[in-house]
């Protein structure tokens, strides 16, 4: 480069570290310019000999960032600052360390969480890709601040990204619309997610992009001519209530212009709504709601209102601190046009996100409880170590950035949950001590089962017994990710009791045997059984899966003189696998049919998708095979789900040594006060048995009784059956 080249270039360096300062959103005092200047001449002095493909100083791109970072976001001092040194680390001589002695623990961290991301190993596997988010995502437990900072990283190279071949350039376009757009969402910076998710279409497909944009710079006259005449209907009322406010059109994305033809199969013309008008006014605080319901009087006094499609997020604001009162209405020309009506400092969250929130809490302590409401949901779902990656994204996305719905409980306090969220999801979001003991649930004070999908408006309440506890099924009702890793964590507590108690009760038939117990012992009954760990074994006792009779056959084989020979010219002893693993092994190797899954029942595995245990599958009665059991997934599933509903049947894996039976049990005797309490006492007293229906009548001092249980097999239910039968008055005890 020429000297002048270079004088030019360091000129244009200062420049824009002039405007960065000028154009921050937080007021900066002496101190934090002092700390904005550091940083500022370290990154200059780190990159100074690097330059990007383009060409031009490598220090522009952290200058970038930095401004979008203070600007854009509007964050503070600390977050220019890491942004500004963001790249230091990986890409120069500098140390953490380093980083450490000049700017202190908190910037450190947050470079330092910036350079684990960026070492990520990058690849088009979309499970390794899902794994890299997953682990992005475990940076947060440092400091939200180094994903805003990462996105702000991301938004520069994705505004810069023309020098690179094509196909990074839609590797890491795919990449910003799987990871980045979303997450900007939903921190609530959704100018950034918009343009995200812009350029994301820019460059995976840029044909469409292009059209869209020319269409759109096509009929922007026409929009703003629209819009004039939308606010001349209205501008006169307005000012009559003597309102400050500004009117402005604001053009729908390029991305969800083409999201919504894709989705309803339109052309662009067929978008009715392919822009907003916004309202945005003047107010103090204490007005701002009161304004915001006179301008939308004003405007249905003018425009019919559609009533399907008004979004209150005033009264309750969405979980990313969005507010507005969002109307659509039949326009001049008979079109249907969305009105988003906002104050100026509703506006700036919107725009701003958390920063706003900031600004406008000034001195308050609650100004960091939303970040932190989100880290909390975060740390949720990060931990469930049991989910594998690319279910991680979907739990994430599902959990994080479905639509809300808002409920109460029954003090009145707002909650707000995803879409689809049943009364488990509720209890556990108030406490794992209510989830794990929850026993019932109303809903507007009518009891539901704990299936029931909740809708916004609804009043919940959970009933709680210290007895109840989680099962098996709890996981069909539960969406939320909370919800889900606390009941597979109870779940595992309960089968590591009983397995404690089979152990001691294996140790007993062991002994009677005259067996050792021992791992040798151990090894030789889990190899016998075809298990795979201890703690299989030990529960399946517990459950007496594995009973007297069992445990007697393994004895005499073990005892039988031809086995035992050839067992000591077999040299090498078979031992299991995962023989001390501390888990218990789930195996998938039975269906189950029926809406509760109680059903077994004569099948075929489809030829077209060959299910395996395991596999989320339905049953298709056919007419003349029976029933063929098909992935859900299956290329065939949707048409036969549509045209062939009556014949689906719901199917289901289950492991078979855990599952649970439904047997009735007929009882007589003579009737006396308190007998119904010592029988229901006697049966929810022994582990693992429900009970589903019970019936008594009594008649001139005799009693029959019926009663429905669910057991996980025949041994338990003889052992109850045996105990019944020691309740003084009962006389007979028999199996239906």
């Amino acid at each position: 480069m020429t000297e002048a080249a270079i004088k030019k270039e360091n000129k244009d360096i200062a420049r824009q570290y002039k405007e960065l300062l000028r154009i921050s959103y937080q007021t900066l005092t002496d101190e934090d310019k002092k700390l904005i200047r550091s940083a500022f001449d370290i990154a200059v002095d780190a990159h100074k000999d690097q330059r990007r493909k383009s060409g031009e100083a490598y220090i522009f791109h952290p200058i970038a960032v930095a401004k979008i970072v203070a600007s854009e976001i509007g964050l503070d001092a600390t977050s220019i600052a890491a942004a500004l040194l963001h790249d230091v680390v990986e890409d120069t001589s500098y140390t953490f360390e380093d980083i450490k002695k000049m700017f202190g623990e908190t910037v450190a961290k947050i470079v330092e969480g910036l350079t684990k991301i960026s070492s990520l190993k990058k690849d088009k596997d979309v499970s390794l890709q899902a794994e890299n988010f997953r682990k992005m995502l475990l940076t947060l437990n440092d400091d939200i601040r180094v994903i805003i900072i990462k996105i702000a990283d991301r938004l520069h190279n994705m505004q810069t990204m023309d020098a690179m071949r094509p196909d990074k350039q839609v590797k890491i376009a795919s990449e910003t619309l799987y990871i980045y757009a979303p997450m900007a969402h939903r921190i609530g910076l959704y100018n950034i997610k918009t343009e995200l998710e812009d350029l994301g279409l820019k460059y995976t497909e840029p044909e469409v992009y292009q059209d869209i944009l020319t269409k759109i710079k096509e009929s922007k006259e026409e929009q703003d001519i629209y819009i004039k005449q939308f606010s001349g209907v209205i501008e006169d009322s307005l000012q009559k209530e003597d309102f400050k406010y500004e009117i402005k059109g604001r053009p729908k994305s390029i991305f969800s212009i083409h999201r919504k033809m894709q989705n309803q199969n339109v052309s662009f013309d067929e978008v009715y709504d392919k822009f907003a008008i916004r309202i945005i006014y003047k107010s103090e605080a204490y007005e701002e709601k009161f304004f915001a319901w006179k301008i939308y009087s004003i405007v249905t006094d003018h425009f019919r209102p559609n009533p399907t499609r008004l979004r209150d997020w005033i009264s309750s604001p969405k979980s990313t601190g969005y507010e507005a009162l969002h109307i659509t209405v039949m326009g001049p020309k008979g079109r249907w046009v969305e009105v988003q009506i906002r104050s100026e400092r509703m506006n700036e969250i919107a725009e701003k996100g958390y920063a706003a929130h900031y600004k406008y809490k000034q001195g308050n302590v609650q100004e960091e409880q939303g970040i932190e409401e989100w880290l909390n949901r975060l740390q949720e779902a990060l931990e469930n170590p049991d989910v594998n990656a690319v279910d991680f994204v979907e739990q994430f996305k599902l959990n994080l950035y479905a639509k809300e719905i808002f409920v109460f409980t029954p003090q009145g306090d707002l909650k707000s949950l995803p879409k689809g969220a049943t009364p488990l999801d509720f209890a556990f979001s108030i406490h794992t001590e209510v989830g794990t003991h929850t026993r019932g649930a109303r809903v507007n004070n009518k009891l539901v089962p704990l299936s029931h999908e909740l809708k916004s408006g609804d009043q919940v309440e959970i009933i709680t017994s210290d007895n109840a506890q989680p099962n098996i099924n709890w996981l069909d009702y539960a969406n939320t990710a909370r919800a889900r890793a606390k009941i597979k964590s109870s779940l595992k507590e309960e089968k590591k009791e009983i397995a404690e108690e089979g152990k001691a009760i294996l140790n007993r038939k062991l002994k009677s045997q005259k067996i050792a117990f021992n791992e040798k012992t151990i090894n030789e009954l889990v190899v016998y059984f075809h298990l795979k760990t201890s703690l299989d074994l030990f529960y399946r006792v517990g459950i007496g899966k594995i009973d007297n009779q069992k445990i007697k056959e393994f004895a005499s084989s073990r005892s039988n003189a031809l086995v035992s020979y050839i067992k000591r010219k077999i040299k090498k002893p078979v031992i299991a696998e995962d023989l001390n693993k501390d888990e218990i092994t789930a195996k998938y190797d039975q269906l189950v049919f029926g809406k509760d899954q109680d059903e077994t029942l004569d099948y075929k595995l489809a030829s077209c998708c060959n299910p395996i245990p395991g596999d989320n599958v339905f049953g298709f009665v056919t007419v003349s095979d029976g029933i063929k059991v098909h992935k859900k997934d299956c290329p065939n599933a949707i048409q036969l789900q549509s045209n062939y509903a009556y014949r689906i049947i719901p199917a289901k894996w289950i492991d078979s040594s855990q599952q649970d039976f439904k047997a009735v049990i007929r009882l007589s005797g003579i009737d006396n006060l308190g007998l119904v309490s010592e029988i229901s006492k006697e049966i929810s007293s022994n582990m693992n048995v429900n009970m589903k229906n019970i019936n008594f009548d009594s008649s001139d001092g005799v009693f029959n009784g019926r009663i429905t249980l669910v057991v996980k097999n025949n041994s338990i239910l003889n052992t109850i059956i045996n105990r019944l039968k020691k309740i003084n008055g009962i006389d007979k005890v028999t199996r239906e």
